[in-house]
Parts: C-alpha cells; structure tokens; sequence
C-alpha cells in the first residue's frame, strides 16, 4: 500500500516574498492547510521542507482550487522559481480523506484483474494486472498490463469494472471484448 502521495504541483513564484503557487491534484485544498512540513520533489530529487504559512488562493472559475505557500529559507521570488514544477508529496493521513466507496489510484496499480468468471483459463481468471490509469479526453482509462506483455486501455466505467475494491488484492473486468 502506497504511503506517500504527490498532492499538488508547486507552479510559478507569488509576490516579492519567496510564496509560491500549489496546484492541488485533487481539486481540494482543505485537508493541506494544516500541513507544517511536506516532501518537495524536484527532478527526482526530494527534500523536506517546512512551511511558514499556507493559505487558500483566491479561486475563479476558470482556475482549479490551488494554495499559496512560503517555506522556510525560500525568501525571494528568484528562489521560489527553483521550485516551479516540483511535486507537493504528502503522507497518507495528510492525503485528500477518501468516502465510501472511493480509493487512491496508487493503490490499485498492481491490482491483478481477473475475468468474470474466476475459475476460467489456466490462470485462475486472471488477465493482467493494472498498471495505470491515465486521464482520457473523455474520461480515465485503466492500463491493463496483460499476462502476454501487452497492454490495453480500457474506459474506467461500471460496465467494464463493476466492483472497483483494493482492499480485495482484485479488480473484475467485464466484457471481455474490449480488450481486442
């Protein structure tokens, strides 16, 4: 189970002061206000910085919830702007809480998915495994990394993945044929 998530990315440089602009992968914000330290990710690099003051930015409507954020010792927008495409990792009691029937996508990479009728083939079921999911223009695709090599993508939907649960170490794909 993956412990530590990316939850935003740090963006351009804000004000005269070192803040810089956090895009929340989510879309929430709330549970990040209270964080006093995170990861920072930055070309493969991590290191843990502290944060002297979060708050929410000011939203529009055309602009997805983000924060403002100043660490410590990032006190001009010259050094703000070494940060500008980092990755905001946060563990996963300080990720975004899930609700009945929701999940963390890293938690499904890795998920063996089986057929409808596990009993089938000489796998027991078993077709491949998830390896991704990746948003599509009209929705997330599933990346299915099937036994042979090859991967397929399949529409994220109940009518392909009627029981999505991680916590069952399986994911059952119906309707077979999309797959060719």
């Amino acid at each position: 189970m993956t412990e530590k998530f990316t939850a935003g990315i740090i963006g351009s440089a804000f004000g005269v002061n070192g803040f810089v602009k956090v895009r929340s992968l989510s879309g929430e914000i709330e549970h990040l206000l209270d964080l006093q330290s995170v990861i920072v990710n930055k070309d493969g690099e991590e290191r843990t910085l502290q944060i002297e003051e979060i708050k929410a930015a000011r939203a529009t409507h055309a602009s997805p919830p983000s924060l403002l954020v100043h660490f410590a010792g990032i006190n001009s927008p010259e050094a703000a702007k070494a940060l500008t495409g980092a990755q905001l990792i946060v563990s996963r009691e300080q990720a975004v809480p899930l609700n009945e029937g929701e999940f963390y996508i890293e938690d499904l990479k890795g998920t063996p998915v089986i057929t409808a009728d596990e009993s089938a083939g000489e796998n027991g079921g078993i077709i491949g495994q998830i390896s991704d999911i990746i948003e599509g223009g009209g929705g997330e695709l599933v990346e299915i990394l099937l036994l042979n090599g090859e991967k397929r993508l399949v529409p994220f939907r109940k009518e392909f993945f009627p029981d999505i649960s991680p916590e069952k170490d399986k994911i059952i794909l119906r309707n077979l044929w999309i797959l060719e």
